[in-house]
């Protein structure tokens, strides 16, 4: 018997699965790691500041999981076998082209309207900086019509930080299973565990964090869980006469971006496909155009090598939210999904979240803005039928 069962083993749920644990609670991680998963094919661009859209639920939740996020990594790196994968590098947000002036300027009023509304990152840390100065501090770049430096951005090995999370839950007595889950196990309207390639797991709460494939889990509840997977083609490119650890993060407008690593590696991407399904290759169509925006933005990235492609599968949402907490109708039943192509920077933070409702921590955030209730409302459930 345990007190939660956490479907679901990406970043979201390891970050679920971790925090319970490391407030005494009984916790089984159930994860089939499906081909595919978002976690494993994510950017790790780390930098809520130069958001330039107008969600103030997205903003709001972005830098509340950026605040925690330090004291987070101190936690894990306390063992030093650890690689949580976190650096902290800068970002350049470019214009690259004139056709690109507008939309820049629009996404500088908003950045710089928070920053004096905040007062916080300070001038020193979040400034406009001339099209010289960008290109030389990420010397790929050739053509810079304007930029914006933020020195306080950080890129994140998502693999390495998933791994963190997981290998220290386990060791303070998370327990794992490999397996699909089959269906619910229900009583009335309250959750009783769940049934897994043939075998039962009780727990008074039971956590839907299974990205893309979250859907399925929920129709058991008769309740839409309203995410959809856009496939996100990523390619990281290598080249042995560089040093490329030194070099910033580089936004891009058409949602295209580069991401450089220490070990001579830049990782670039990323499409950004409504409608694929749960197909989770590469695409001929999508490598063009990665490619094609990576070398439009930064063309002295022309002579390096392609070391590998990733294609993740990206639970979004109609709103671009997270849906986060608990299910109406569902007593014992949350849901933590539909982070889109942030789940690496709102990942960790929405699994304490999750952990902190189920244990009755203090929440800093309205979360009902993030609720599934936001959507349609909740079918009834029908028991007999599971």
């Amino acid at each position: 018997m345990f007190d939660v069962i956490v479907i679901g083993g990406g970043i979201v749920g390891a970050s679920t699965a971790y925090h319970l644990v490391q407030s005494g609670t009984r916790t089984l991680l159930i994860d089939r790691h499906d081909t595919g998963r978002a976690t494993d094919a994510g950017a790790g661009i780390l930098s809520a500041e130069t958001y330039g859209g107008e969600s103030e639920p997205w903003f709001n939740l972005a830098i509340h999981a950026l605040d925690y996020l330090p004291d987070l990594i101190e936690d894990l790196e306390t063992d030093h076998d650890n690689q949580t994968g976190y650096d902290p590098c800068g970002l350049l947000l470019v214009a690259a082209s004139d056709d690109e002036i507008e939309s820049f300027d629009r996404a500088k009023q908003h950045i710089f309207r928070r920053q004096l509304q905040r007062k916080n990152p300070a001038p020193s840390e979040l400034y406009e900086i001339s099209p010289d100065e960008a290109c030389d501090l990420m010397p790929p770049l050739t053509q810079v019509q304007a930029a914006i430096y933020s020195k306080k951005a950080a890129r994140m090995d998502g693999r390495l930080f998933t791994a963190s999370l997981y290998h220290t839950a386990v060791r303070q007595g998370l327990q794992v299973v490999h397996e699909n889950v089959d269906r619910l196990l229900l009583s009335g309207d309250r959750i009783e565990g769940v049934n897994a390639q043939g075998s039962s797991y009780h727990a008074s709460n039971v956590v839907i964090a299974g990205g893309a494939w979250s859907t399925t889990i929920g129709d058991q509840l008769g309740v839409q869980i309203p995410v959809e997977p856009q496939r996100g083609q990523i390619i990281h490119l290598e080249h042995d006469q560089q040093d490329t650890g030194h070099w910033p993060i580089v936004e891009a407008f058409h949602d295209h971006y580069a991401v450089p690593w220490p070990d001579q590696r830049v990782v670039v991407g990323a499409t950004r496909e409504t409608g694929s399904g749960f197909d989770p290759y590469p695409t001929a169509s999508g490598i063009h155009e990665t490619l094609g925006e990576a070398l439009r933005v930064t063309p002295g990235l022309k002579s390096f090598r392609i070391r590998e492609i990733r294609v993740g599968l990206r639970p979004f949402t109609i709103d671009y939210l997270p849906v986060l907490g608990t299910i109406p109708g569902c007593e014992g039943v949350y849901v933590a999904t539909g982070h889109g192509a942030s789940g690496l920077q709102l990942g960790p933070y929405s699994g304490k979240l999750i952990a902190d409702q189920i244990t009755g921590n203090n929440i800093p955030l309205d979360m009902n803005l993030y609720s599934i209730a936001r959507f349609a409302a909740v079918r009834p459930l029908h028991p007999s039928s599971m």
